[in-house]
């Protein structure tokens, strides 16, 4: 690092941002020393002020933007610097900028020299591609500095400010949601202004009704769930907002209730009440179709979900006759995707209310080869819990949480003895982490695809085709 130049915290420093650090935030360096710049974007320059510092990198946030990036968009969101600032780099560079962090965890971390995505499978809907939104009822609205003083801070309906567990941004308009639902946030805003008596719920002192407003949209059936999340049961306090919404809204095919009475401040309630409709909604992946609950787990953008599925089954070739492994199932769409062109498939998970979906999906659509186990795959395989009368596995598809595989199943999963492995990941740095594990033990990569789920995010989703 130059003399010239000393880091601490409080520094303010002019930087020439090179890229995108896994996270979203900018990187920057003074002579090799590494400085992440958090609301910063590739081929900007800004003056930018150190608020951490660390051994080997520190953290800055920008004061002024100096040149703006050549790559920089005009972007339709208002909140973008609080939610994503790469919404303001081209979408282009995002998948870029996304690319190159796979390839430099697998070359860093993973010590796979040279390597590079096979290839990359951009999403074509960029904006109202979710199909789930979750915006939380607060009496403690974070006040931006363009609004006036003396706004009123008593009511948000919005998302959370990252790093905060008490404030709420506002929001008005959310553009990764299809646009009825900023209809629903527009209307349920408007009804709990005019009804004191829709007071917010207060996670500090624990005092208040609404909790969470959810909205599910199912992508390829046209169903539409709203999920009022309170902190106690009062139906009658409560009809004035359901009984608005379904006037106003002729497509709601299901209206529910769930009560949270805890003081954890998740959207998961202890019991729930239909108030209209079905208490699930419909949707198509393929040639399947899957009821989703309130509390359902399911990929949040079902387009891309679809093309992500498609990988998995062109990375594998199945003939028909193999047996698969699913570790890590969820609720079993990629197994059951899959059945229809494998002889068995046998699904591992440790959430039961995940498994109890899985075997409901299984049902309804009529599919008999696959069988759900529970199972906490830390210590399943390697304790010898695995059922004799279970098969040898010709394919393992892997889709763990963003910390990976555990380090005992990692190192167990060659054991196995699968033909193929499919990794499924929503952590490039874990994965590189697994795939040396894998490697060491035999196994190579064979494929290698990102499938951009979430566009205008920082987060990545990869498929890896390993064999040996």
């Amino acid at each position: 690092m130059s003399e010239q130049v000393t880091i601490k915290r409080g520094t303010e420093i002019e930087l020439n941002v090179e890229s995108l650090a896994y996270g979203g935030m900018g990187l920057a360096r003074v002579e090799n020393f590494v400085i992440f710049v958090k609301y910063a974007i590739p081929g900007q320059r800004v003056l930018a002020r150190i608020y951490k510092k660390r051994k080997g990198y520190a953290e800055a946030q920008v004061l002024n933007t100096l040149i703006d990036s050549p790559n920089s968009v005009e972007v339709q969101c208002n909140h973008y610097w609080i939610c994503s600032k790469i919404q303001s780099l081209s979408y282009d560079q995002q998948i870029k900028e996304k690319s190159e962090q796979v390839e430099d965890a697998f070359t860093r971390l993973g010590g796979f020299l040279d390597f590079k995505l096979d290839k990359v499978k951009k999403a074509e809907l960029i904006y109202h591609y979710r199909n789930k939104m979750e915006f939380t009822f607060s009496p403690n609205r974070w006040v931006l500095e363009s609004e006036p003083e003396g706004v009123d801070k008593s009511f948000a309906l919005g998302l959370h400010i990252p790093g905060r567990f008490d404030k709420i941004l506002d929001i008005h308009d959310c553009h990764i949601q299809p646009e009825i639902g900023n209809k629903i946030l527009k209307v349920a805003r408007e009804v709990c202004l005019s009804n004191p008596e829709l007071r917010p719920y207060d996670p500090r002192s624990h005092i208040g009704f609404l909790r969470f407003l959810m909205i599910r949209f199912g992508t390829n059936t046209g169903d539409l769930m709203v999920n009022v999340v309170t902190s106690y049961h009062d139906i009658d306090k409560l009809s004035i907002l359901t009984d608005t919404l379904l006037d106003k809204f002729p497509e709601i095919t299901s209206l529910v209730n769930n009560v949270n009475t805890r003081k954890a401040d998740v959207a998961f309630g202890e019991y729930e009440t239909l108030l209209y409709g079905k208490p699930f909604i419909q949707e198509k992946i393929g040639s399947l179709t899957f009821e989703i609950s309130a509390n359902s787990f399911f990929q949040t953008n079902t387009k891309q979900g679809e093309v992500l599925y498609q990988e998995v089954e062109n990375a594998l070739e199945l003939k028909g006759d193999e047996i698969i492994y699913d570790l890590y199932c969820g609720t079993g769409t990629i197994g059951l995707y899959l059945s229809q062109k494998a002889k068995e498939v046998f699904g591992f998970e440790v959430i039961r209310s995940a498994l109890d979906d899985a075997e409901k999906n299984a049902d309804r659509n009529q599919i008999s080869n696959v069988h759900f186990l529970k199972a906490n795959l830390d210590t399943f395989f390697k304790s010898g819990q695995l059922p004799r009368r279970i098969p040898k596995p010709d394919v393992i598809i892997v889709d763990p949480p963003r910390a990976g595989m555990h380090q005992d199943m990692a190192n167990y999963l060659p054991k196995l003895r699968a033909k193929k492995i499919v990794y499924v990941s929503c952590n490039p740095t874990t994965q590189a982490r697994d795939a040396k594990i894998l490697c060491d033990h035999g196994y190579g990569i064979v494929s290698s695809t990102m499938v951009d789920m979430f566009p205008h995010t920082p987060h990545i989703e990869t498929v890896m085709l390993f064999s040996k």
